[in-house]
């Protein structure tokens, strides 16, 4: 009987692979003999579909069984259509796992004990029955844009909008304005005062308007 094995190194001493899609090797044991062949797992890096591309392989070699650590439901579904039984929940080496096949102590399983794409955030050493997590850092960058209103006596009002959950710094001032400084108290009754004077001599100018148009 042929015995495909995967494993993390290409000899019968190697520790099992947790990882069957994507194992470092597959070991192919006959075991009347106990001879062997190793092969690299070409699947390893696939973005997706390393489950079914592995048990394809696994089938092409002529193999009845596989052991390994996890299997997702789609290699399962694979090596079940092909007649291939599948242990899983396998540590050790490759030795010990056929081993115990040989002296009856495994059983063969129908369901899958990961899911699908296990492995592809783990190391070959990730212990069986936890999926490997991959972790991303993002960085965000915002965007601010100030609108500025100038009213009366050279006072700006900025109003910043931030994009992208940035902060706005306050907007300068109207072009016509420009960048006004907070005056003091007396600076400003003095500008109210001249404002004041401005308006009553408009007012002046167009009551005389207005009496000399009668």
């Amino acid at each position: 009987m042929k015995v495909a094995v995967s494993a993390s190194g290409a000899d019968l001493d190697a520790p099992i692979d947790p990882r069957f899609g994507r194992c470092a090797y597959f070991v192919f044991v006959d075991t009347e003999d106990m001879n062997f062949t190793a092969f690299n797992n070409e699947n390893i890096a696939l973005g997706g579909g390393a489950g079914i591309q592995s048990a394809q392989f696994v089938a092409s070699k002529g193999a009845n069984v596989v052991l390994t650590g996890n299997c997702g439901p789609n290699a399962v579904r694979t090596l079940s259509a092909a007649g291939v039984e599948v242990v899983v929940g396998q540590t050790g080496s490759v030795r010990q796992a056929i081993d115990d096949y040989k002296g009856g102590n495994l059983k063969g399983t129908i369901e899958a004990n990961v899911a699908d794409h296990y492995g592809m955030g783990g190391g070959a050493g990730a212990s069986p029955g936890t999926p490997g997590m991959g972790s991303g850092m993002g960085t965000g960058r915002g965007m601010g844009r100030g609108m500025g209103m100038g009213r009366g006596m050279g006072r700006g009002m900025g109003m910043g909008r931030g994009m992208g959950g940035g902060m706005a710094a306050p907007g300068p001032a109207s072009s016509n304005q420009g960048l006004a400084t907070p005056l003091s108290k007396e600076q400003e009754l003095k500008s109210l005062k001249d404002q004041a004077d401005a308006l009553l001599k408009q007012i002046e100018a167009v009551e005389s308007r207005i009496n000399n148009s009668k």
